[in-house]
């Protein structure tokens, strides 16, 4: 064993802090050997998996080590074995999907500024005060998001407050008889015709705004700047989106809470799952929107197309609608739309490769089959999807929204025509100072408003109990829009968004790369 070897060794770990038993180098420069080709490599990885290890002592034993070597090993043995199939993972933990009706209900505690788990029922039909709690969660969720960003936490010191004055949030009810500039934060509320105010949880105040980047509509939480006038009306400077804040640091601020509803993981199993992650290079999932079965041709030529690639993706996700007529109360052809989705199933199982390589997702659209059109949907009724069952046991049908896990990454499914909704029902048309681009002015306000649909009940009902199911915190890797309107891809701080666009219209649909994030708009 060569010597220089055990140097380069000995000397890496003391600059990080640690010092070797010789059984603990023994055991590293076996595990190093096994990589000629990339020793130095080796060496690191090893390093940056001991510093996610809670370690009693800097000084490592050859029981630490082999525990950091098994957990590479294994993570190489099952990428190897199978490299088609690394969308499963070790028992299949890599692809985790959660349905709308499953995901755990979080509350914000403003006193004790902890997030306490819902325990109790969560009826469909909700009370009154389910829907008071709606607004309430919303506002708090952004509130305590909010509260750690420096430019608006309150100062501990006069000596720190900026050149620009104290950005310290004001409750409305403190407005009254004040002057002078203050900040607030509201939801946008419209208690008469053409009057519009911001409403917290201890006032209301009547506003004269004017606004950024994104879609203001009623429901919209704001920040806004601006001073009491003598007639009682906020005159606003300034008014925008509450700041987005870093995934990681939510993540890191509330550590062991489920909010995605994937369960928690050790650092161990975390760091087993990402090292997989980097590994699956080969994963592709293939998104179409918009599908309809009366048209099946064009569905064909894509999962022929893939049929014949070099490596078949890993998952096919088909998002209503499915008919090319809305399946509302004059809609009488449901036996008609269960044969079609077994013509489907018959034509995926016809292509072996996909068959035996890729998993089906299915989520429904607005339009789709189901009990009503409120947010969020339940999965495609069992009488629909039972004869495309019958030749893809393993299909997926689940609620709209969806949430799926690909190993460490978390990926957002939406499946709702709502470009066009935003544009009809926003107060006035966004600013185009930074972006006239309307599918960036869609992302904004999402992604602000750590809300899926942040449009009004009386435009998009959803059930109260449940809107905590299109809540955006944190900040999710990737969010799919299936749209109706025209196909984009768009990165926003840091957040990978984009919409597949109208497959049966448009004939386009999206391949996209977990590993690298990377999205290909495609088109027949």
């Amino acid at each position: 064993m060569s010597s220089s070897l055990r140097n380069k060794v000995q000397r890496k770990f003391k600059m990080r802090g640690y010092t070797l038993k010789v059984e603990a180098l023994t055991e590293i420069l076996s595990f190093v050997n096994r990589f000629p080709e990339a020793q130095d490599d080796a060496i690191e990885l090893l390093l940056d998996e001991l510093h996610h290890f809670t370690l009693k002592s800097s000084i490592l034993d050859k029981e630490v080590v082999g525990k950091v070597v098994n957990l590479l090993l294994e993570a190489e043995a099952a990428v190897e074995e199978n490299p088609n199939d690394a969308v499963l993972g070790i028992g299949g933990s890599a692809l985790r999907f959660i349905n709308a009706f499953d995901i755990p209900k979080f509350r914000y505690d403003p006193v004790k500024k902890i997030f306490h788990e819902h325990t109790g029922r969560n009826p469909i039909h909700g009370d009154a005060c389910a829907k008071a709690a709606l607004y309430g969660d919303r506002f708090l969720l952004l509130f305590q998001r909010l509260s750690r960003d420096p430019h608006f936490a309150r100062p501990t010191f006069a000596s720190e407050i900026s050149e620009y004055g104290s950005c310290e949030i004001s409750p409305i009810q403190s407005l009254v008889g004040r002057i002078g500039r203050r900040w607030i934060m509201g939801l946008i509320s419209q208690f008469e015709d053409g009057h519009f105010y911001l409403e917290d949880l201890t006032a209301a105040v009547e506003i004269f705004y004017k606004i950024t980047t994104g879609f203001f509509s009623e429901n919209t939480i704001v920040l806004a700047e601006g001073e009491m006038r003598l007639d009682g009306i906020f005159q606003v400077k300034t008014c925008g989106f509450p700041p987005l804040e870093d995934r990681e640091k939510s993540v890191n601020y509330f550590t062991g809470v489920d909010f995605f509803g994937s369960s928690t993981l050790t650092k161990e199993e975390t760091l087993r799952l990402a090292e997989l992650e980097t590994r699956a290079v080969n994963d592709m999932f293939v998104i179409l929107s918009d599908i309809w079965l009366d048209n099946e041709e064009n569905l064909k030529t894509v999962l022929y197309g893939y049929e014949n690639v070099d490596v078949v993706p890993s998952l096919f996700v088909f998002m209503g609608n499915f008919c090319s007529r809305p399946c509302n109360l004059s809609f009488s052809s449901f036996s008609m739309l269960r044969l079609q989705f077994g013509k489907l199933g018959e034509i995926i199982a016809s292509h072996k490769r996909i068959m035996e390589h890729s998993r089906f997702l299915f989520i429904p659209g607005p339009d789709d089959v189901g009990p009503s059109t409120v947010l969020p949907r339940c999965a495609l009724p069992k009488y629909i999807t039972e004869e495309l069952l019958k030749h893809i046991p393993n299909a997926i049908f689940s609620s709209n929204p969806c949430r799926m896990k690909f190993y460490t990454q978390e990926i957002v499914f939406f499946r709702q025509d709502l470009l066009y909704r935003m544009r009809r029902s926003c107060l006035m048309p966004p600013s185009t100072e930074e972006t006239s681009d309307p599918f960036e002015h869609l992302v904004a306000t999402i992604t602000h408003q750590s809300h899926l649909c942040p449009l009004p009940l009386s435009i998009q009902p959803i059930i109260w109990n449940y809107d905590h199911s299109l809540h955006l915190y944190p900040t999710p890797h990737t969010i799919v829009l299936g749209d109706k309107s025209e196909q984009k891809a768009f990165k926003y701080t840091g957040i990978t968004c984009f919409n597949p666009g109208s497959f049966s219209n448009d004939k386009t649909f999206v391949a996209y790369r977990p590993c690298t994030r990377e999205v290909e708009l495609s088109a027949l």
